[in-house]
C-alpha cells in the first residue's frame, strides 16, 4: 500500500480522463484539480492550506463538490471497480456483496449528523459501505453514530440497483436481522441475505468468511490522514473521500 501522495502518473490519468471522456477545451487543467483532491486525501491538509503550484483551492474543491453532486465521481468509482474486476479476471459486476459500518469520531466543528455510538464509546459518525468480495466499495453512507445500522442500510442496497445487475446475496451481521432483513423482504425480490457473524464463545477479531474484508477495506482507510477522523461539516462531503479513496487505491494498482 502506497503510503505517501504522488501525482498521477500519465497511464493513471489516461484511465481517469477515459472516464471523464472531456473532450471540449476548459480553461483548467483537470489532471492537476485531482491531483489537488488527491493530495488532501492522502496528506489530510485543510482546504485552505492546499498549496497548489497553479490552481487555488476554490477552484480544486469547486470540482470535487461538482463532481460528488452531479454523479460523476460515483461513475469513476463504478468504472474503476469493474476494470479492477476484469483484471483480476473477474466479472464486471458482482453477485455477492457485503454490508458494515465503522464508527469514528468527529471533530469538534462537525454539528450535523452527530451522534455517540453506545456499544463502542464513541462520539461521531458511522462509515457504511457495501463492498465486493474483492474488497472494492460499490456504496458508502455516512450517518449520525447514534442510528442503528439496519436502519439506513437499505440506502447502500437501493444505490447498487440501478447498476449491479448481478447481485444475487449480501452478507451482514445479526445487526441487521430486524429491520434491514424486513425491508429486503418486503422491496425486493430475489435478494438473499445471510448473518455471518463470529462464533459466541470467541473473543476479538475473527476473520468471517467473506465479510472479514469489509475490515480489511476500513483498513485500507488507516493510509489515508484524511480518514484519521471525520473532519468533514456534511456527511455527502465525507461519502465523497471514501469513494476517492477506492479510487487512489485501484489506480495505485493499475
Amino acid at each position: 500500500m502506497q503510503t505517501q501522495f504522488t501525482e498521477l502518473t500519465d497511464t493513471q490519468w489516461q484511465v481517469i480522463e477515459e472516464i471523464l471522456n472531456e473532450h471540449r477545451k476548459r480553461k483548467h487543467n483537470l489532471r492537476e484539480i485531482v491531483n489537488g483532491i488527491l493530495e488532501i486525501l492522502r496528506t489530510g491538509t485543510q482546504w485552505r492550506n492546499l498549496n497548489h503550484p497553479t490552481l487555488s483551492w476554490q477552484i480544486i474543491y469547486y470540482y470535487f463538490r461538482k463532481w460528488a453532486l452531479n454523479g460523476t465521481l460515483n461513475r469513476i468509482n463504478s468504472e474503476l471497480n469493474k476494470k479492477e474486476r476484469t483484471r483480476q479476471s473477474k466479472k464486471e459486476t458482482p453477485s455477492l456483496l457485503c454490508i458494515d459500518s465503522q464508527s469514528v469520531k468527529s471533530v469538534s466543528f462537525c454539528k450535523e449528523d452527530k451522534g455517540i455510538d453506545g456499544n463502542k464509546c464513541i462520539n461521531g459518525r458511522k462509515r457504511h459501505i457495501i463492498v465486493d468480495t474483492l474488497g472494492l466499495i460499490w456504496g458508502v453512507v455516512v450517518h449520525s453514530a447514534d442510528i442503528h445500522d439496519g436502519v439506513k442500510a437499505h440506502l447502500l442496497v437501493e444505490h447498487c440497483l440501478g447498476y449491479l445487475e448481478r447481485m444475487r446475496k449480501i452478507l451482514v451481521d445479526d445487526a441487521y436481522k430486524k429491520v434491514f432483513y424486513g425491508w429486503v423482504k418486503e422491496n425486493i425480490i430475489g435478494l438473499e441475505v445471510e448473518f455471518a457473524s463470529k462464533p459466541p464463545s470467541e473473543k476479538g477479531f475473527v476473520p468471517v468468511k467473506w465479510r472479514w474484508v469489509n475490515e480489511r477495506t476500513f483498513g485500507w482507510l488507516n493510509f489515508f490522514r484524511r480518514h484519521s477522523k471525520d473532519y468533514e461539516k456534511t456527511t455527502k462531503s465525507a461519502e465523497a473521500w471514501i469513494l476517492w479513496t477506492n479510487c487512489q487505491i485501484i489506480l495505485n494498482r493499475l
